[in-house]
Protein backbone atom coordinates (compact mmCIF):
# COMPACT_ATOMS: atom_id res chain seq x y z
CA UNK A 1 0.00 0.00 0.00
CA UNK A 2 0.97 3.65 -0.33
CA UNK A 3 0.54 5.38 3.04
CA UNK A 4 -0.13 9.09 3.28
CA UNK A 5 2.91 10.87 4.71
CA UNK A 6 2.88 14.35 6.21
CA UNK A 7 6.29 15.82 7.11
CA UNK A 8 7.09 18.41 9.78
CA UNK A 9 10.46 20.16 9.51
CA UNK A 10 11.97 21.62 12.68
CA UNK A 11 14.41 24.28 11.54
CA UNK A 12 15.99 24.66 14.99
CA UNK A 13 17.34 21.08 14.89
CA UNK A 14 17.03 20.23 11.18
CA UNK A 15 14.81 17.31 12.19
CA UNK A 16 11.91 15.93 10.18
CA UNK A 17 9.05 14.25 12.02
CA UNK A 18 6.40 12.27 10.18
CA UNK A 19 2.71 11.58 10.51
CA UNK A 20 2.00 8.41 8.54
CA UNK A 21 -1.55 7.29 7.94
CA UNK A 22 -3.92 4.87 6.35
CA UNK A 23 -6.63 7.48 5.66
CA UNK A 24 -9.27 4.85 4.93
CA UNK A 25 -8.95 3.53 8.48
CA UNK A 26 -8.46 6.91 10.09
CA UNK A 27 -5.37 5.89 12.08
CA UNK A 28 -1.79 7.13 12.04
CA UNK A 29 1.66 6.71 13.51
CA UNK A 30 4.10 9.46 14.43
CA UNK A 31 7.80 8.98 13.73
CA UNK A 32 10.53 10.92 15.59
CA UNK A 33 8.52 13.81 17.10
CA UNK A 34 10.39 16.86 18.46
CA UNK A 35 10.01 18.47 21.87
CA UNK A 36 11.07 22.10 21.49
CA UNK A 37 13.91 23.17 23.78
CA UNK A 38 15.29 26.63 24.42
CA UNK A 39 18.82 25.94 25.66
CA UNK A 40 19.44 29.48 26.90
CA UNK A 41 16.28 29.53 29.02
CA UNK A 42 16.39 25.79 29.81
CA UNK A 43 12.73 25.64 28.85
CA UNK A 44 10.72 23.08 26.89
CA UNK A 45 7.62 23.76 24.81
CA UNK A 46 5.35 21.67 22.61
CA UNK A 47 4.70 23.74 19.50
CA UNK A 48 6.24 21.20 17.12
CA UNK A 49 4.37 18.26 18.65
CA UNK A 50 1.15 20.25 18.82
CA UNK A 51 1.39 20.89 15.08
CA UNK A 52 1.44 17.12 14.50
CA UNK A 53 -1.51 16.59 16.83
CA UNK A 54 -3.45 19.38 15.13
CA UNK A 55 -2.80 17.91 11.70
CA UNK A 56 -4.04 14.50 12.85
CA UNK A 57 -7.17 16.08 14.29
CA UNK A 58 -7.80 18.06 11.12
CA UNK A 59 -7.51 14.91 9.02
CA UNK A 60 -9.65 12.88 11.41
CA UNK A 61 -6.82 10.48 12.18
CA UNK A 62 -6.30 8.73 15.52
CA UNK A 63 -2.64 8.39 16.53
CA UNK A 64 -1.97 4.86 17.78
CA UNK A 65 1.83 4.62 17.77
CA UNK A 66 4.90 6.78 18.26
CA UNK A 67 7.92 5.19 16.60
CA UNK A 68 11.46 6.27 17.46
CA UNK A 69 14.23 5.40 15.02
CA UNK A 70 16.83 5.76 17.83
CA UNK A 71 17.76 7.80 20.89
CA UNK A 72 18.50 11.12 19.23
CA UNK A 73 21.49 13.23 20.27
CA UNK A 74 20.43 16.44 18.54
CA UNK A 75 16.86 17.03 19.70
CA UNK A 76 14.57 16.12 22.56
CA UNK A 77 11.79 13.65 21.80
CA UNK A 78 8.12 14.52 22.24
CA UNK A 79 7.13 10.85 22.39
CA UNK A 80 6.09 11.02 26.05
CA UNK A 81 4.00 14.14 25.46
CA UNK A 82 2.17 12.57 22.53
CA UNK A 83 1.55 9.40 24.55
CA UNK A 84 0.03 11.51 27.32
CA UNK A 85 -2.20 13.33 24.84
CA UNK A 86 -3.32 10.37 22.74
CA UNK A 87 -2.60 7.10 24.58
CA UNK A 88 -0.31 6.02 21.73
CA UNK A 89 2.28 3.32 22.40
CA UNK A 90 5.96 4.28 22.12
CA UNK A 91 8.24 1.86 20.30
CA UNK A 92 12.01 1.75 19.69
CA UNK A 93 14.69 -0.79 18.82
CA UNK A 94 15.39 -3.33 21.54
CA UNK A 95 19.05 -2.38 21.81
CA UNK A 96 17.99 0.94 23.34
CA UNK A 97 18.96 -0.81 26.58
CA UNK A 98 22.64 -0.46 25.61
CA UNK A 99 22.20 3.26 25.01
CA UNK A 100 20.32 3.62 28.29
CA UNK A 101 23.13 1.88 30.16
CA UNK A 102 25.82 4.08 28.63
CA UNK A 103 24.08 7.36 29.36
CA UNK A 104 22.50 6.36 32.67
CA UNK A 105 26.07 5.82 33.83
CA UNK A 106 27.22 9.15 32.38
CA UNK A 107 24.44 11.09 34.09
CA UNK A 108 24.53 8.93 37.24
CA UNK A 109 20.76 8.49 37.17
CA UNK A 110 19.06 6.66 40.00
CA UNK A 111 15.54 6.58 38.56
CA UNK A 112 16.15 4.68 35.33
CA UNK A 113 16.66 0.95 35.01
CA UNK A 114 18.33 0.28 31.63
CA UNK A 115 15.85 -2.37 30.57
CA UNK A 116 13.75 -0.38 28.08
CA UNK A 117 10.71 -0.49 30.35
CA UNK A 118 9.95 3.23 29.90
CA UNK A 119 9.04 2.36 26.30
CA UNK A 120 5.93 0.35 25.50
CA UNK A 121 7.45 -1.77 22.74
CA UNK A 122 10.99 -2.93 22.05
CA UNK A 123 11.44 -4.08 18.47
CA UNK A 124 13.68 -6.76 17.01
CA UNK A 125 14.84 -6.99 13.43
CA UNK A 126 12.08 -8.38 11.23
CA UNK A 127 9.25 -7.62 13.63
CA UNK A 128 5.97 -6.77 11.94
CA UNK A 129 2.85 -5.23 13.38
CA UNK A 130 -0.31 -3.72 12.00
CA UNK A 131 -1.82 -0.31 12.67
CA UNK A 132 -5.23 -0.72 11.04
CA UNK A 133 -4.44 -0.95 7.32
CA UNK A 134 -0.74 -0.19 7.78
CA UNK A 135 1.74 -3.02 8.11
CA UNK A 136 4.98 -1.88 9.69
CA UNK A 137 8.19 -3.88 9.24
CA UNK A 138 11.14 -3.17 11.54
CA UNK A 139 14.61 -3.24 9.99
CA UNK A 140 17.51 -3.10 12.43
CA UNK A 141 19.98 -0.61 10.95
CA UNK A 142 22.75 -0.08 13.54
CA UNK A 143 25.95 1.85 12.96
CA UNK A 144 24.98 5.38 13.95
CA UNK A 145 23.88 3.91 17.29
CA UNK A 146 23.41 0.24 18.23
CA UNK A 147 19.66 0.73 18.65
CA UNK A 148 18.88 2.33 15.28
CA UNK A 149 15.94 0.88 13.37
CA UNK A 150 14.19 1.82 10.15
CA UNK A 151 10.47 1.37 9.59
CA UNK A 152 9.14 0.07 6.28
CA UNK A 153 5.48 0.96 5.82
CA UNK A 154 4.00 0.00 2.48
CA UNK A 155 6.03 1.60 -0.31
CA UNK A 156 7.89 3.89 2.14
CA UNK A 157 10.83 3.44 4.49
CA UNK A 158 11.73 5.82 7.33
CA UNK A 159 15.45 5.60 7.98
CA UNK A 160 16.13 8.09 10.78
CA UNK A 161 19.78 9.18 10.63
CA UNK A 162 21.10 6.13 8.76
CA UNK A 163 20.95 7.85 5.37
CA UNK A 164 20.42 11.48 4.41
CA UNK A 165 19.53 13.05 1.09
CA UNK A 166 21.90 11.85 -1.65
CA UNK A 167 23.84 15.12 -1.72
CA UNK A 168 24.49 15.02 2.05
CA UNK A 169 25.43 11.39 2.62
CA UNK A 170 25.19 9.21 5.69
CA UNK A 171 25.10 9.21 9.50
CA UNK A 172 28.08 9.84 11.74
CA UNK A 173 29.38 6.78 13.57
CA UNK A 174 31.43 8.22 16.43
CA UNK A 175 28.79 7.99 19.17
CA UNK A 176 29.05 5.23 21.81
CA UNK A 177 28.27 1.92 20.11
CA UNK A 178 28.57 3.44 16.65
CA UNK A 179 30.63 1.75 13.96
CA UNK A 180 31.27 2.67 10.33
CA UNK A 181 31.51 -0.90 9.02
CA UNK A 182 28.24 -1.77 10.75
CA UNK A 183 26.60 1.29 9.22
CA UNK A 184 27.81 0.25 5.77
CA UNK A 185 26.15 -3.15 6.13
CA UNK A 186 22.93 -1.59 7.43
CA UNK A 187 22.82 0.74 4.45
CA UNK A 188 23.26 -2.20 2.07
CA UNK A 189 20.09 -3.72 3.53
CA UNK A 190 18.17 -0.54 2.82
CA UNK A 191 19.60 -0.21 -0.68
CA UNK A 192 18.43 -3.78 -1.39
CA UNK A 193 14.80 -2.66 -1.15
CA UNK A 194 12.96 -2.05 -4.44
CA UNK A 195 14.38 0.98 -6.26
CA UNK A 196 11.02 2.77 -6.29
CA UNK A 197 10.67 2.60 -2.50
CA UNK A 198 10.11 6.08 -1.11
CA UNK A 199 12.76 6.93 1.48
CA UNK A 200 12.17 9.51 4.22
CA UNK A 201 15.21 10.78 6.14
CA UNK A 202 15.38 12.04 9.72
CA UNK A 203 17.36 15.23 9.12
CA UNK A 204 18.34 17.51 6.29
CA UNK A 205 21.25 19.90 6.16
CA UNK A 206 21.90 21.96 3.07
CA UNK A 207 25.08 20.94 1.23
CA UNK A 208 27.77 23.57 0.73
CA UNK A 209 26.90 23.84 -2.95
CA UNK A 210 23.79 22.98 -4.91
CA UNK A 211 20.22 23.12 -3.68
CA UNK A 212 18.88 25.94 -1.54
CA UNK A 213 15.75 24.28 -0.13
CA UNK A 214 15.45 21.62 2.54
CA UNK A 215 14.27 18.17 1.43
CA UNK A 216 13.53 14.86 3.09
CA UNK A 217 12.06 12.48 0.52
CA UNK A 218 14.14 10.50 -1.93
CA UNK A 219 14.06 6.92 -3.27
CA UNK A 220 16.15 3.82 -2.77
CA UNK A 221 17.15 3.97 -6.43
CA UNK A 222 18.35 7.55 -6.15
CA UNK A 223 20.37 6.73 -3.03
CA UNK A 224 21.99 3.78 -4.80
CA UNK A 225 22.95 5.98 -7.72
CA UNK A 226 23.89 9.30 -6.20
CA UNK A 227 24.55 9.21 -2.44
CA UNK A 228 27.87 11.00 -2.06
CA UNK A 229 29.16 8.58 0.59
CA UNK A 230 27.77 5.24 -0.55
CA UNK A 231 26.31 5.53 -4.05
CA UNK A 232 27.68 3.85 -7.16
CA UNK A 233 29.05 0.78 -5.41
CA UNK A 234 31.54 2.20 -2.90
CA UNK A 235 33.41 -0.60 -1.11
CA UNK A 236 33.13 -1.15 2.61
CA UNK A 237 36.80 -0.29 3.14
CA UNK A 238 36.51 2.99 1.25
CA UNK A 239 33.32 3.91 3.06
CA UNK A 240 34.84 3.21 6.47
CA UNK A 241 37.91 5.30 5.66
CA UNK A 242 35.85 8.26 4.41
CA UNK A 243 33.28 8.04 7.20
CA UNK A 244 35.92 7.82 9.91
CA UNK A 245 37.83 10.81 8.53
CA UNK A 246 34.66 12.89 8.32
CA UNK A 247 33.56 11.95 11.84
CA UNK A 248 36.89 13.18 13.21
CA UNK A 249 36.08 16.67 11.89
CA UNK A 250 32.58 16.95 13.37
CA UNK A 251 31.61 18.91 16.45
CA UNK A 252 29.66 17.36 19.32
CA UNK A 253 25.91 17.99 18.76
CA UNK A 254 24.82 21.16 20.56
CA UNK A 255 21.95 19.48 22.40
CA UNK A 256 23.52 16.09 23.08
CA UNK A 257 23.41 16.37 26.89
CA UNK A 258 19.80 17.48 27.36
CA UNK A 259 18.62 15.29 24.47
CA UNK A 260 19.98 12.00 25.70
CA UNK A 261 18.82 12.53 29.29
CA UNK A 262 15.29 12.92 27.97
CA UNK A 263 15.38 10.43 25.12
CA UNK A 264 16.59 7.45 27.13
CA UNK A 265 13.45 8.10 29.22
CA UNK A 266 11.20 7.88 26.11
CA UNK A 267 10.85 11.66 25.98
CA UNK A 268 10.12 12.23 29.65
CA UNK A 269 12.08 14.67 31.78
CA UNK A 270 14.05 13.45 34.80
CA UNK A 271 11.78 13.02 37.82
CA UNK A 272 11.13 16.04 40.06
CA UNK A 273 13.13 16.69 43.17
CA UNK A 274 11.27 17.11 46.49
CA UNK A 275 10.86 20.80 45.64
CA UNK A 276 8.92 19.85 42.51
CA UNK A 277 11.66 21.16 40.20
CA UNK A 278 13.17 19.00 37.49
CA UNK A 279 16.87 19.19 36.69
CA UNK A 280 19.02 18.27 33.73
CA UNK A 281 22.64 17.32 34.45
CA UNK A 282 25.62 18.63 32.54
CA UNK A 283 28.68 16.57 33.46
CA UNK A 284 31.75 18.73 32.91
CA UNK A 285 34.57 17.47 30.65
CA UNK A 286 32.85 14.09 30.42
CA UNK A 287 32.37 13.79 26.65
Amino acid sequence: MKPTVLAFFDKATNTISYLVSDPAAGVAVVIDPVLDYDAAAVRTSTGSADAILAAATEQGWRIERVLETHAHADHLSAAHYIRERTGARIGVGRRITEVQKTFADLFETDDLTPDGAVFDDLFDDGDRFAVAGLEVEVIHTPGHTPACVSYRIGDAVFVGDTLFMPDYGTARTDFPGGDAATLYRSIQRLLALPAETRMFVGHDYLPETGRKDFAWETTVGEERRANIHIGGGVSEADFVARRTARDASLDVPRLILPSLQVNIRAGDLPPPEPSGKRFLKFPVNAL
